[in-house]
This record gives C-alpha cells, sequence and structure tokens, in this order.
C-alpha cells in the first residue's frame, strides 16, 4: 500500500475546492433552467385552454353568422329579444 504525502493531499485539496464551486453552479443552474421549464410548461397548459376556448367561441359566433342569414330567425329574433310584435300580436313579459 502506498504511502499519501503532503503532494497528495494537495492535490486532493485543490480538486475538490475546484469541484465543489463548479457543482455548486451547475446545480443552481440546473434549478434555474428546471424552473423556467416549468414555467413554460404551465403557461402552454394555459394558452392550449384558452386557444380551446377561443375555438368553442369561433364556433358559436360562426353557427350565429349562419342564423343570422335566415329572414325567420332574424324576425323571431327581433320578436323576443326587442319585444316587436307580428300585426295583432299582444306582447305579455314575464319576469
Amino acid at each position: 500500500m502506498r504511502k499519501v504525502t503532503k503532494r497528495d493531499k494537495r492535490r486532493i485539496t485543490v480538486l475538490i475546492l475546484i469541484f465543489i464551486p463548479l457543482l455548486a453552479f451547475f446545480v443552481s443552474n440546473m434549478f434555474k433552467y428546471w424552473s423556467n421549464i416549468y414555467s413554460n410548461v404551465k403557461e402552454k397548459k394555459e394558452l392550449d385552454e384558452m386557444y380551446a376556448s377561443i375555438l368553442e367561441e369561433e364556433e358559436v359566433l360562426k353557427s350565429e353568422i349562419e342564423k343570422l342569414q335566415d329572414d325567420e330567425y332574424i324576425a323571431r329574433y327581433a320578436r323576443e329579444k326587442y319585444l316587436y310584435s307580428k300585426n295583432g300580436e299582444i306582447i305579455i313579459k314575464i319576469d
């Protein structure tokens, strides 16, 4: 078995003094990047949900546009929404 000399001890000490700060630096950067990735994934999930709701709203609006092309629908809508009536009709509003 080989005897550990002072020179070997110094080498080990210097290597440890170099290795520990480098390790701390890499670990801190790793956590910083992980937090960025986590926040980006969270934001992507929120944006995907928002996109889905916007697509649903778009479908509703498209169907509303198609309905508004029909004259009968417009007449019924105006009677219900703005309390218009046909000749001879009586409007009774119930709350």
